[in-house]
């Protein structure tokens, strides 16, 4: 797929905007034979900072009872593209959008029973109707899918 397909199709999406202020979310882990082994809930709070980025703190709370939080700060680079940094991302996440559409793409370091992975995220987010806003990202490593998350946002 080709972010720029996305263009014309509406709503448009901007990142800062939607995620200022709280946004709830629902998803779902699959793995890569499409059965789901975790559920959960984020909770995120966006705040622009002085220096202009979008500070997004999200709250996730498991269905096993596990609780993480992950604090992504996001700088937009230019009419379509931005930049990502958050403690458990390697390096930087870049991101581009066109339309109702954002794909991400970075490298995380998760925790897997006791080690600690290095997968690769291919992240995108539709925006619809409404202020939902779904989101669908595959993870891989050495290039074999490992799975995908599944989420669906909307503003509180």
């Amino acid at each position: 797929m080709k972010i720029e397909d996305y263009a014309a199709f509406e709503p448009k999406f901007d990142l800062f905007a939607y995620f200022q202020g709280n946004t709830r979310g629902w998803g779902v882990f699959q793995d890569r034979s499409g059965a789901l082994k975790r559920q959960f809930v984020v909770d995120i709070n966006g705040t622009i900072s002085p220096d202009g980025e979008l500070v997004m703190t999200e709250d996730f709370v498991w269905n096993d009872g596990e609780k993480s939080q992950r604090v992504w700060r996001i700088r937009k680079q230019d009419a379509h593209r931005y930049s990502g940094r958050a403690a458990d991302v390697v390096g930087e996440a870049k991101g581009v959008a066109y339309g109702n559409a954002l794909n991400w793409q970075y490298d995380l370091n998760l925790p897997v029973d006791g080690k600690v992975w290095q997968v690769s995220f291919d992240d995108w987010m539709y925006l619809q109707p409404d202020g939902v806003l779904l989101n669908r990202a595959q993870m891989s490593k050495f290039g074999f899918t490992l799975g995908e998350v599944t989420i669906a946002f909307q503003k509180k």
